[in-house]
């Protein structure tokens, strides 16, 4: 079984374990599509919804005569509002992403990997198009639309930390980051901030290693990056650690306020914790976020 296969059978296996996803969007102008899967709204489409009591303004081509010689009061027969939204993903491949404190524990990329096949997984289920941030694989419906994704998901990048994928930004639709966001913040800065200027709302998720979050080194020891272009070593590394915790807090409060400023919703998670319970955040902060 090759990578990019391996990965779409587990990402399946947690999607499989939640109801589709129907990304609503909170603009649709450029993005309205007639699809295979409703909005529980009353519109263009060839689904039924349900029926409702003729009002004052309705047609009388609107009236469902069958419904209505059943009593006394005349129905509307109502369809669905179908729309097709585009959500674009950005999935961080940068050398920094490949860390693991602990054997038994994925790497932050694998988590990261897995969640976003996850969801868009679940967003093509439910109708929606789903592609990447930039011009290499734009939004588009399908199962053949997963597998490129996973495809693309499974390419690693040299760079220490990636910078997020800002081009080609549709307007007014939806959007997932997901990285450890250790990097340059001028880059996060300008991504959301292009996408807030075209209407594009989405959520920023934080992926850590328990040990980033713990920092329990002590005595004398090597710092590295994983794509090698970082080293720092320290004879007592438990005098760092209280200022190495403020750092983490400071990055974790100017992501949180950026994507208060911008409309967005910010998430962490750990690689020691419940892909499952990840997965389910995603889907319901995706979800808010059209309210």
């Amino acid at each position: 079984m090759t990578q990019s296969n391996a990965l779409r059978h587990r990402a399946e296996a947690e999607a499989s374990r939640l109801p589709p996803l129907l990304a609503r969007a909170d603009h649709l102008a450029g993005t309205v599509l007639l699809g295979d899967h409703g909005r529980r709204r009353a519109g263009m489409g060839d689904d039924f919804w349900q029926y409702r009591p003729a009002q004052i303004g309705d047609s009388r081509r609107m009236i469902d005569h069958r419904r209505s010689a059943r009593g006394d009061h005349q129905f509307v027969r109502e369809r669905e509002w179908q729309i097709a939204q585009s959500v674009m993903l950005w999935v961080d491949q940068g050398a920094s992403m490949r860390f693991s404190s602990d054997t038994h524990l994925e790497t932050k990329a694998d988590r990261a990997r897995l969640l976003g096949l996850g969801i868009a997984i679940l967003l093509v289920r439910g109708g929606e198009r789903v592609g990447l941030t930039g011009t290499a694989l734009p939004p588009r419906r399908g199962k053949a639309q997963i597998m490129r994704l996973a495809e693309s998901f499974s390419v690693d990048s040299s760079e220490d930390y990636a910078p997020p994928e800002h081009r080609a930004m549709i307007p007014h639709a939806r959007a997932l980051f997901i990285s450890d966001f250790m990097g340059d913040m001028s880059e996060v800065r300008l991504a959301l901030t292009k996408a807030a200027d075209r209407g594009v709302r989405g959520v920023l998720m934080q992926v850590l290693d328990p040990s980033e979050e713990q920092f329990p080194f002590r005595g004398r020891t090597i710092f590295e990056s994983v794509g090698g272009s970082l080293r720092h070593e320290t004879l007592k590394a438990n005098d760092l650690r209280d200022r190495y915790l403020e750092r983490l807090h400071e990055r974790r409060e100017e992501l949180s306020q950026l994507c208060r400023l911008t409309g967005w919703h910010y998430g962490t998670h750990h690689t020691g914790d419940s892909a499952q319970s990840a997965l389910l955040w995603l889907y319901r902060a995706l979800d808010r976020g059209t309210s």
